[in-house]
């Protein structure tokens, strides 16, 4: 596992010592051992583990804004956020995810291959970003397979700071979601800097990263209450009509 992890980093042109592999290695390994008490990954076996989480996680850091103040919304059991704390130590991260347990598995995992300097907030998305500790103080928010796009940046751009990046970790159809989500993008303040093309090492798999950098105020009233978002997107018809 170490030299896959070594390798693949070495292709994304991302520098891995043999420290932090180990560090990799064993989150791996406490992964695998906590998803056997709650569901934290499907992919359980080795290869998927270094290529499908921790290399997906460090095409992020090929963007070059992994930098300054991180926040991981909706982190789940750690991806990206935690995979780019140990490639990129200098980062104050946060992970913020809704369900204890998982923050609890983070918590753990941080406290065996110690790693300091994370901030672990149980809570969901909507209400981080109206707190007046979060909101408004990222210099880059990270999320990645959680919701489509429109939704995605009304809970993630209130974090950011002006002139800050939100790093969106999609799929290969990213472009679609783009088209739907421009209209509430510009309404939160933030604007469509470019389409990374992220190719997974040892894979076929060819991800992209919407950036989106905050270029304006986040109006007060969002993010809304939790599951306004989902129902009622902004820039919908019916959003549109009131």
């Amino acid at each position: 596992m170490k030299d896959l992890i070594i390798n693949g980093s070495e292709q994304l042109d991302v520098l891995i010592s043999e420290a932090q592999a180990n560090q990799l290695k064993e989150y791996a390994r406490l992964l695998v051992d906590w998803n056997k008490k709650i569901n934290l990954t499907a992919i359980t076996d080795d290869d998927g583990i270094v290529t499908k989480h921790f290399l997906d996680s460090l095409t992020a850091v090929q963007t070059g804004y992994v930098r300054g103040r991180v926040i991981d919304v909706g982190t789940g059991a750690g991806f990206p956020g935690l995979v780019l704390k140990i490639a990129k130590p200098e980062i104050n991260l946060t992970l913020l995810d809704s369900l204890n347990k998982r923050v609890n598995f983070l918590r753990e995992v941080c406290d065996s291959i110690g790693i300091d300097r994370v901030e672990f907030v149980h809570a969901r998305a909507e209400d981080g970003g109206k707190n007046r500790l979060y909101r408004g103080q990222f210099d880059t928010v990270v999320s990645r397979a959680v919701a489509n796009l429109t939704v995605l940046s009304e809970w993630c751009i209130p974090f950011l700071k002006q002139g800050g990046y939100f790093l969106a970790l999609k799929g290969p159809l990213a472009e679609d979601e783009i088209k739907d989500a421009k209209r509430a993008i510009k309404i939160l303040g933030g604007r469509i800097e470019d389409i990374f093309e992220a190719q997974i090492p040892f894979t076929n798999l060819n991800h992209k990263i919407i950036i989106i950098k905050k270029v304006g105020q986040t109006p007060l009233k969002y993010p809304r209450k939790a599951g306004i978002a989902t129902k009622i997107p902004i820039g919908s018809c019916y959003n549109m009509t009131k």
